[in-house]
């Protein structure tokens, strides 16, 4: 069954929480601007982004002098873009899709393959079809490069891609075989790149080509199917296969609904999923207008982004130095979450791995920083309880009442109950 529709219309409460758990959080005013509103009518508005950017992004990767730069430059103008872009929900989503679709800068360290990557994932962050998606960061050069597939060729096949297309990707570890990954790695021969190869070309942009010769044409079965299959075969047949749609679905659920989800829940959007063709945007528009997403409260970990970027977004959006957005991107990565640097192709695991002494200490030094410290950044608006905590009646609020307002901030972002969402 599909999710049941969340029937009232949003309290100030039900607005907080939808935007606590969207878009990094939301102001007093965009807040209270969703009071009375229909849930799906919400949800609809959320997801209707373009690809507008935020203006006068310092951070331009084309013009580094050495990958390293480079990296350094793209992971700040990502957080840029999070902090002050006009579309949180889209770059939470191209976020969450970094964390399906994993490369990782120790490979890919050329500029333009990496502003793609991120491009694609903005571009398709609520997409209408999950395989024309999936085929796009199939053939993208950073993905290509990142999994090996540019060095799969006939009669040398490299199964990196193949394998994680079905584990990671798709179904899940259970529901292919190892003649599944071997005979999809023979259809995906000859899909490569050129340009951009070499430390000395990482401002060169690649591209992707496919070289016949080096393909393997002869008859493959993969997942059921038996013909001359080719690379568009193997993702088509491996995006639409029945249990990708649970494996997506559950990937939304974690990302906005629970750390640990319900999978009966689960299965009314895998049931969207497959009822639409892979309709993402179908499926997150009934996500976050379903019971499910209103009845579940602080039930996910703030992630180290998500945790800076609400903070930041809570104070208004004070205005940081280059600089600073640098060291931001450094400190998330000693919490655990280096923009396009997870610990292993499987991704960031969340939930609770974001939590330990260390890293509690760290968002604790973070908090200082924004609001105590001398140099703290001016806040352009005092944070209320509603915006920090989604409820203007709670029992830490009465318990901060008599504290000055950087003491009643600082305490707020630190608490459990900003932690969670």
């Amino acid at each position: 069954m599909a999710l049941a529709p969340f029937s009232r219309k949003l309290t100030l409460e039900d607005a907080a929480h939808l935007l606590r758990r969207t878009s990094f959080g939301g102001t007093d005013a965009q807040i209270r601007a969703l009071v009375g509103e229909d849930a799906r009518q919400a949800a609809k508005k959320l997801l209707s982004f373009d690809q507008t950017r935020a203006p006068g992004n310092p951070f331009d990767p084309s013009q580094a002098v050495t990958p390293s730069a480079g990296i350094e430059l793209t992971r700040a103008g990502w957080l840029f873009e999070m902090l002050y872009g006009p579309h949180p929900l889209r770059e939470k989503l191209a976020l969450t899709w970094s964390n399906h679709f994993v490369i990782g800068t120790d490979k890919v360290r050329n500029m333009p393959a990496l502003t793609q990557y991120l491009n694609l994932l903005r571009a398709n962050a609520a997409p209408i079809s999950f395989s024309a998606f999936a085929l796009a960061v199939a053939q993208s050069p950073a993905m290509l490069n990142y999994l090996d597939n540019d060095q799969n060729k006939k009669g040398k096949p490299n199964e990196n891609f193949s394998r994680e297309l079905l584990e990671l990707f798709t179904t899940g570890i259970g529901h292919y075989t190892e003649d599944d990954v071997r005979e999809g790695a023979r259809a995906l021969t000859g899909w490569t790149y050129e340009g951009g190869r070499g430390d000395d070309n990482f401002l060169q942009t690649p591209r992707f080509i496919f070289r016949q010769e080096q393909y393997d044409a002869g008859k493959k079965t993969y997942l059921g199917q038996t013909g001359h299959l080719n690379g568009e075969d193997v993702v088509r047949l491996a995006t639409t296969h029945p249990q990708a749609a649970v494996f997506v679905a559950r990937k939304l659920h974690r990302a906005f609904v629970a750390d640990t989800p319900d999978e009966k829940a689960v299965a009314g959007s895998a049931e969207t999923f497959r009822r639409t063709n892979g309709n993402v945007h179908a499926v997150l528009e009934e996500l976050l207008s379903s019971e499910t997403f209103y009845s579940i409260r602080g039930s996910i970990i703030r992630s180290p982004m998500d945790f800076i970027v609400a903070a930041i977004r809570a104070l208004g959006g004070p205005a940081l130095e280059a600089k600073q957005i640098i060291g931001l991107t450094w400190t998330a990565g000693k919490m655990g979450q280096l923009l396009l640097q997870a610990d292993t192709v499987k991704g960031w695991e969340g939930g609770r791995e974001w939590v330990s002494d260390s890293t509690l200490l760290v968002r604790m030094q973070l908090a200082a920083a924004f609001v105590l410290s001398k140099t703290a950044p001016k806040p352009r608006v005092i944070p209320t309880s509603l915006v920090l905590l989604g409820s203007e009646r709670t029992l830490l609020r009465a318990a901060l009442d008599g504290l000055d307002d950087k003491q009643r901030t600082y305490l707020t972002l630190i608490s459990p109950e900003f932690q969670l969402v």
